[in-house]
């Protein structure tokens, strides 16, 4: 058995989407200075690196983090192959999904987004679902979709999706990743209210 972390680590000052609250990691008690332990603080962002968007995140009245269903952030998934995509505005359009068979819940989008995180900056040039490709994998019965960066789509594709019930995981680390068949954990933090979630993400190959 394999596992494979595709979680992104969480560090003081890493790169964080353009808006959003910046990452902190500061230690608050040292054993060098003659504390009992060390002890850090974390200040960041629920859409931080590797995380989970809840409905909250783009629906009046949505549910929180607290609510996303274990059922879809647990079990087979499909990594799938989508680096030669090449499209107006960055976006992925039906015509450029090449997918797995009809019956997979869970696609994993490998995207030239993956190389964006050997960058310690955030950068708008990445690619993301729009609109009708988001409610083409809806009809498809999709339960979980993720990508490599750090949004699944534009704001049309969010709410398709999230309406749906779909789960989004967002800022995968699928550079050493290769398109195929795994097994897929993903915890996000239970964060009641919260419009998203940092998680861990791992996939395992038998």
């Amino acid at each position: 058995m394999e596992i494979f972390d595709v979680s992104i680590p969480i560090r003081d000052g890493m790169l964080h989407y353009a808006g959003n609250p910046p990452v902190h990691v500061t230690r608050v008690s040292l054993l060098e200075a003659g504390d009992p332990v060390n002890v850090s603080e974390l200040d960041m962002g629920a859409h931080s690196g590797t995380h989970v968007d809840a409905p909250d995140h783009f629906l009046a009245a949505g549910a929180g983090a607290e609510a996303l269903p274990l059922e879809a952030l647990i079990g087979p998934a499909d990594v799938v192959d989508a680096t030669a995509a090449v499209t107006a505005l960055d976006l992925l359009t039906v015509r450029d999904l090449e997918l797995p068979s009809r019956g997979s819940e869970r696609i994993l989008f490998k995207t030239r987004n993956s190389q964006l995180w050997n960058r310690d900056e955030f950068s708008r040039d990445f690619v993301r679902l729009d609109g009708e490709a988001a409610a083409y994998l809806v009809e498809r019965g999709v339960k979980l979709l993720g990508i490599d960066y750090l949004s699944i789509g534009d704001a049309e594709a969010h709410r398709v999706l999230l309406g749906a019930g779909v789960v989004c995981v967002e800022g995968l680390d699928l550079r050493g990743i290769e398109p195929g068949s795994y097994e897929l954990v993903c915890l996000p933090l239970k964060l009641v209210g919260s419009d998203g979630a940092p998680a861990r993400a791992v996939l395992i190959r038998s």
